[in-house]
C-alpha cells in the first residue's frame, strides 16, 4: 500500500451540496439568455469554471457576452451559497478521522476565491484545512492539471502521494492529469471509470483506509 501524503477535497458536491444551487444559478441566467437549460448542458455546467459555463451559455443561446454572463453567474451563485450551503453526508466524520490520523488536507476548488471564502467561511468554518485553493490561484483550473499540481507542490508532495476526492469528470480528470490518486463520489454526473480512478456511493462509505488504497505508486 502506498503512502498518503496527504488528500485533496474537491468543494462543491463533494464536501458540500452546492451542484444543485450551481445548476439552479445557471438555468437562472440561462432563462434570461433566452435558453432552457436541460440535462443536454450538464457537461458543459456541472464541475466547470464559471468562464467555460458563461461561453457555453452564450454560445448555445447565441447572446450576450461572456464576461458579463460569468460575472451575473458568480453573483447569483454566491447569493446562493451565502444563504447556506450544507455538508454532504459522511464529510464531517471522514474529515474528523483524517484529523485524528495526522493526515493533512486541503481543499482544490474551480470556484471562484469570493465563493470559496464564502463556504469556508460558513459551512466548513470549523475545519482546519492546510489551505485552500480557488479558480483564481492557478493560470488554469480544472480539468487541467494545474490546480492538483499546484497543491501538491505547496504541501511539499509529489502528486503521487495525494490523494483527490472528487465528484465530476473534469475535477477527476484534473487530478488524474497531475499524477494522484483519484476517489470519485459521484453526484450530478456519472464519471468514468479509469485505472487510477476508485469509486465510492457516498462519503459516508470513504475510511482514511481506503484512502490510502488509492495513492499511486511512486515514479
Amino acid at each position: 500500500m502506498s503512502a498518503l501524503g496527504a488528500v485533496l477535497f474537491d468543494m462543491d458536491g463533494t464536501l458540500v451540496d452546492t451542484e444543485v444551487l450551481w445548476w439552479r444559478t445557471t438555468e437562472e441566467i440561462a432563462d434570461g439568455l433566452g435558453h432552457r437549460l436541460t440535462d443536454a448542458d450538464a457537461p458543459e455546467v456541472v464541475g466547470r469554471a464559471v468562464e467555460d459555463t458563461a461561453a457555453h451559455l452564450v454560445r448555445v443561446s447565441g447572446g450576450g457576452d461572456p464576461y458579463e454572463v460569468g460575472a451575473a453567474l458568480t453573483e447569483s451563485f454566491f447569493r446562493r451559497v451565502q444563504a447556506g450551503a450544507p455538508m454532504r453526508p459522511g464529510a464531517q466524520r471522514l474529515l474528523t478521522a483524517l484529523e485524528a490520523e495526522g493526515v493533512p488536507f486541503a481543499l482544490v476548488s474551480a470556484s471562484p476565491r469570493m465563493v470559496v471564502d464564502s463556504v469556508v467561511g460558513g459551512s466548513l468554518a470549523h475545519v482546519p484545512f492546510a489551505f485552500t485553493l480557488s479558480a483564481d490561484d492557478t493560470v488554469r483550473t480544472k480539468p487541467h492539471p494545474d490546480p492538483y499540481a499546484a497543491a501538491a507542490g505547496r504541501l511539499g508532495l509529489v502528486p503521487q502521494a495525494c490523494v483527490a476526492v472528487e465528484d465530476s469528470p473534469d475535477g477527476a480528470a484534473s487530478a488524474e492529469a497531475a499524477g494522484c490518486g483519484v476517489l470519485v463520489v459521484p453526484s450530478l454526473l456519472a464519471v468514468p471509470a479509469s485505472p487510477p480512478r476508485t469509486f465510492a456511493a457516498s462519503l459516508e462509505d470513504v475510511t482514511p483506509a481506503l484512502l490510502r488504497g488509492c495513492a499511486r505508486p511512486p515514479v
